[in-house]
C-alpha cells in the first residue's frame, strides 16, 4: 500500500492530499530558509499559537450569521487576520517598548494561544460546536478531507512559493545584510514583513495539514537540514524545498496507508528522519564526513611526527605511528627505517627548518600564515622561492620535488 500512496494510486482525495501536502512542504522549506538566515525562527511560533484564536472566532462568526462553521475557507481567512494581529503586536512591543523580540514573541504567543484555548473551550458548549473537529487544527487532520479544501490548500502553497521566488533577491540580501541592504535604497522594515507575511501565509495554508503547532517545524526543519549540504543561499533554498516537499509528500502517504496515524505529526517525523540522514552524511558538515577528515588528519600528524623522529635518530614507540609508518614503507615491523624512510625524514627535516626561516622574514609573511605543521612547502612556494629559503638558511639549494 504503501507504493501505490507514494505513486498516487489511493483515490482521487488521497492524490490531492498528498500533493497539497507536498505543495505545502515546499513553499514551507523555501520561506523557511530565509527565516532561518534571519535567525527569526521563534517568530513562526509565535504567528503559529497567534492563529488559534481567529479559527475560533471565525467559526463562531460563521455560525452566528446561519453558515457552516467549519469552512475551510473562512476558518483560514480567520486564522490569517489573528496570526496578522499577532505579528503586528510582536513588531510593535519589539520597536515601542523595552521588550527583547524573544520576550515580545513569549508574551504574544501566550495571550494569543490562551485566548484561542479559551475560544475552543466556548465553542464546545455550543450545540453547533460539538462536532466542529476544529482541534485537528491543533496537530493537523486529513481525514475525511473535501476536494475544495484540498484544492484550496495545493492553491495556497503553490501561490507562496510563487511570491517566495519573486522576492528571493531582495530577501536574501537583508536575510545576510540588512546595513547593506539598507544602504543600498532597500527599505529593509518592508522585506522583513514579507519574509513574515509569507511565514504567515505558510502557516495558515498548513493549518489542516500539520497544525499550528508543528508547523515551525516544517519551516525550520528542512532549511536546517539543507544546510548541511551546502553554503549558498540560493542552493540551500532549493534542497530545503526539495526535503520539505519530499517530508509532506512521504508523510502523508505513509498516513495513507496507516488511517490511525496523524498526517501532521508523520509528516514532521519524515523531515526530522531526513535531518538526521543529513547530519550524519553530508558530505561537507555530515558527522561521517567530519570524523574521516579527523581520522585522515590524525594519520598525517603520526606520519609527521615518526618522520621526524627518525631524521633525528629517535625511536618511534608510538603502535599507530609504527604501523601507518610500516603500512607506508618508510619503516620495518621493528622501527627501522627504510631507505624511502630515511628520504622522507630527511626531507621532513630540512622543510621544518625552511618552514623557520619562512616564518622569520617578512618577505614570506604572506605564505607563512598558511604553515600548520603538515603542509608540503611544494604546495606553498615555487621551485625559486625554495631555492631562496635554502639560500637564507645557509645551506645548499635543492629544487622542489
Amino acid at each position: 500500500m504503501l507504493f501505490e500512496a507514494l505513486t498516487l494510486g489511493l483515490g482521487y482525495n488521497a492524490t490531492l492530499v498528498t500533493i497539497g501536502a507536498a505543495l505545502l512542504g515546499v513553499a514551507a522549506g523555501v520561506t523557511g530558509t530565509f527565516l532561518f538566515l534571519r535567525k527569526r525562527a521563534l517568530v513562526s511560533d509565535a504567528i503559529s499559537h497567534a492563529t488559534l484564536p481567529g479559527v475560533g472566532l471565525a467559526f463562531i462568526l460563521m455560525v452566528t450569521i446561519g453558515l457552516d462553521g467549519r469552512n475551510l475557507a473562512g476558518l483560514l481567512l480567520g486564522s490569517a487576520v489573528s496570526a496578522g494581529l499577532g505579528l503586528l503586536a510582536v513588531s510593535w512591543l519589539t520597536r515601542h517598548t523595552r521588550l527583547g523580540e524573544d520576550a515580545a514573541i513569549g508574551s504574544v504567543l501566550s495571550v494569543f494561544f490562551g485566548a484561542g484555548v479559551v475560544l475552543l473551550t466556548v465553542i464546545q458548549t455550543m450545540s453547533s460546536g460539538r462536532q466542529a473537529g476544529l482541534e485537528g487544527f491543533l496537530l493537523g487532520s486529513t481525514a475525511g478531507m473535501l476536494f475544495g479544501e484540498a484544492v484550496l490548500i495545493a492553491l495556497g502553497g503553490a501561490a507562496v512559493l510563487a511570491l517566495v521566488l519573486l522576492l528571493r533577491r531582495p530577501m536574501t540580501i537583508v536575510a545576510f545584510d540588512p546595513e547593506f541592504a539598507a544602504g543600498a535604497g532597500m527599505n529593509t522594515t518592508r522585506i522583513d514583513l514579507a519574509i513574515m507575511g509569507l511565514v504567515l501565509a505558510v502557516t495558515v495554508v498548513g493549518l489542516k495539514i500539520v497544525g499550528l503547532i508543528l508547523i515551525i517545524a516544517l519551516l525550520i526543519i528542512p532549511p536546517v537540514t539543507a544546510r548541511f549540504w551546502s553554503d549558498r543561499a540560493g542552493t540551500v533554498a532549493l534542497i530545503s524545498g526539495a526535503i520539505g516537499g519530499l517530508s509532506g509528500w512521504v508523510g502523508t502517504a505513509i498516513s495513507a496507508t496507516a488511517p490511525d496515524l496523524p498526517t501532521g505529526p508523520i509528516i514532521v517525523l519524515t523531515a526530522f528522519a531526513i535531518f538526521i540522514l543529513s547530519m550524519l552524511c553530508a558530505p561537507g558538515r555530515g558527522v561521517l564526513s567530519s570524523l574521516v577528515r579527523y581520522l585522515a588528519f590524525q594519520r598525517r600528524v603520526h606520519l609527521r611526527q615518526g618522520l621526524l623522529a627518525i631524521a633525528q635518530g629517535q625511536p618511534v614507540y608510538e603502535p599507530l605511528t609504527l604501523r601507518l609508518l610500516t603500512r607506508a614503507g618508510l619503516a620495518h615491523a621493528d622501527g627501522v627505517a627504510t631507505d624511502a624512510g630515511r628520504a622522507r625524514a630527511a626531507k621532513a627535516l630540512r622543510d621544518e627548518a625552511r618552514w623557520g626561516v619562512v616564518r622569520r622574514h617578512d618577505a614570506f609573511a604572506g605564505t607563512a600564515a598558511l604553515y600548520d605543521g603538515l603542509r608540503e612547502i611544494e604546495t606553498v612556494l615555487t621551485a625559486d622561492q625554495i631555492a631562496e629559503v635554502d639560500t637564507l638558511l645557509g645551506g645548499p639549494k635543492e629544487a622542489a620535488t
